[in-house]
């Protein structure tokens, strides 16, 4: 029993490892997980890799293929394209909706939910290449906060589940984007000032902004990291 223990918490470990290596880059989308590589990486057994690697394929980080493996969720130019369409579609209508029919107690839960955001460090503590789980929950809040007001509650699950859809591009945004100096505290202000001053029309401006800046930014990793990944003449 303690032997099952101890495996399961060697696995845990592992798991949090791959996954901070993930979303920091330092293992780039598309790359191939080979057993004996990460064995000696990460100083553990075939089967410990084998069980946090699952986990991690069901949480979508990486995939795996018949008779090959895994490797890490590779950055899909197309899948991230039309993710990006579909949401700036639904996702402003419902601001709009929400900054029309929101009430008092929405306001007051998007003051609060964008305090919390922005008093949030937004890289991990000793590792700015990978965002803060905390900061990536008052992230998701402050964007629930700000779609909340709607009234049609189907159209705003829809919304929030292409947002976790989104999730892991957001995270790759940080140490892929290349744009240290992108002021990403002012762009949740512009939504922050619009959604309060009931303004429909530049809460939905700042939100395709906003979306489309991240879409960007990763579209351009995925041309380096072809260029990376080309065999030179």
């Amino acid at each position: 029993m303690a032997t099952k223990g101890g495996k399961q918490t060697l696995s845990d470990d592992v798991r949090a490892r791959l996954r901070a290596d993930i979303l920091s880059g330092r293992l780039l989308p598309g790359y191939r997980l080979k057993f004996p590589t990460l064995s000696a990486r990460y100083d553990v057994s075939v089967s410990v890799l084998r069980e946090a690697l699952v986990r991690l394929a069901e949480q979508g980080l990486v995939q795996s293929e018949p008779h090959q493996g895994f490797l890490v969720t590779p950055l899909s130019r197309e899948n991230l394209t039309e993710l990006t369409e579909a949401r700036i579609e639904l996702e402003t209508l419902v601001l709009r909706r929400s900054v029309t029919e929101g009430d008092l107690a929405w306001e007051s839960q998007l003051v609060a939910a964008h305090h919390t955001l922005e008093r949030t460090p937004y890289t991990a503590q000793g590792d700015d290449d990978r965002v803060d789980d905390c900061w990536s929950v008052a992230h998701a809040d402050f964007h629930k906060a700000l779609l909340d007001g709607c009234a049609n509650r189907r159209l705003l699950q829809m919304a929030l589940g292409l947002r976790d859809e989104a999730e892991l591009y957001r995270r790759w945004s940080q140490p892929l984007g290349d744009e240290p100096s992108r002021d990403l505290a002012g762009e949740h202000r512009a939504l922050l000032d619009a959604a309060l001053a009931r303004d429909p029309q530049a809460s939905a401006d700042a939100l395709c902004t906003h979306v489309r800046h991240t879409t960007e930014l990763l579209l351009s990793a995925a041309d380096r990291l072809d260029q990376q990944r080309a065999p030179s003449s």
